[in-house]
């Protein structure tokens, strides 16, 4: 067993070996943002391109891609083409918020809705100068949601009983292990409604309507863009392309402008995080009919 240290130690060599090969093939495959500002190149006007796509989870990228258009002399207006149904409420909210200061920061800002572009989609909307929609685009759905699923009864049938030890009557609301009392359910709607009417003022202060005008067909109902147009949710109707000879033009742009955008990467291990999460979220809904809880502004 003399060689048994030698083993040992070829075998940590090997294993330190196999990581950091893992990391470099992982550094190469993630091909991520570069964190280098965009050359501001004389007497090119640029016209950025943004990009948001899928549910909204997280807001990092699309804010830190907003502030550095917002500060590039070179960029005169930002186009955001919306494809998503929304999503969290923080990241909707926070990427409205950098839509604003890039527009405080002299930016025009026209939205491009693309087949979707509601709950949270439409959040963000709400902030640009201009909104131009297609005709079929589905928008809308201003609302708020949280999901919730008991499984009591299942469990009782195969003799398993949920317990719960808590220090505070609140701390275990929306257990799926029992029913919800009435006083938690007056809670969490008072928790709704209070979201809902930042919805609802977001895009009052947006779009410059009257609050109770909004109130009217904030109710989560979707529209087509035409609809939308007529309820002046929308200002015209219209593609990509029609949001980008806008954009020139209000920017002051004369002739056709020179359209900047970054390409979104998930890096590699990113993606595995992504995926491995996903999956455990989908486990926890199939086995114990529990989603994870968040405030939501999503059309389903």
């Amino acid at each position: 067993m003399k060689n048994k240290p030698i083993l040992i130690i070829g075998a940590a060599l090997g294993l330190g070996i196999a990581f950091f090969l893992l990391l470099s093939i992982a550094s190469l495959l993630s091909g991520g943002r570069s964190a280098k500002r965009l050359a501001s190149l004389p007497g090119i006007e640029k016209v950025a391109l943004v990009k948001i796509e899928g549910i909204l989870l997280s807001s990092e990228q699309t804010v830190n891609e907003l502030k550095e258009y917002a500060e590039d002399a070179s960029v005169k207006a930002i186009i955001i083409r919306i494809e998503s149904p929304g999503g969290g409420v923080v990241p909707s909210q926070e990427i409205y918020n950098a839509v604003m200061s890039a527009r405080k920061a002299g930016k025009k800002v026209v939205i491009s809705m693309g087949s979707v572009a509601a709950s949270g989609g439409y959040y963000i909307a709400a902030a640009g100068d201009r909104i131009i929609a297609n005709p079929g685009t589905m928008t809308g759905s201003i609302g708020v949601k949280m999901e919730f699923a008991s499984v009591e009864k299942l469990l009782e049938k195969i003799g398993i009983k949920g317990m719960v030890i808590k220090a505070g009557e609140y701390k275990d609301i929306g257990s799926p292990y029992r029913e919800m009392t009435d006083a938690e359910r007056k809670l969490l709607q008072a928790v709704i409604d209070d979201v809902h009417s930042q919805f609802i003022k977001a895009v009052a202060d947006g779009r410059h309507i009257d609050v109770e005008q909004v109130k009217a067909i904030a109710d989560g109902r979707i529209f087509t863009g035409r609809q939308a147009m007529e309820l002046k949710l929308v200002d015209q109707l219209g593609d990509l392309e029609d949001s980008i000879a806008e954009a020139a033009k209000m920017a002051g742009i004369k002739g056709k402008p020179k359209v900047v955008r970054k390409e979104k990467k998930i890096p590699f291990l990113e993606y595995l995080k992504e995926e491995s999460s996903a999956w455990f979220s989908e486990f926890l809904t199939k086995s114990l009919g529990r989603t994870m809880v968040r405030l939501e502004y999503l059309y389903q």
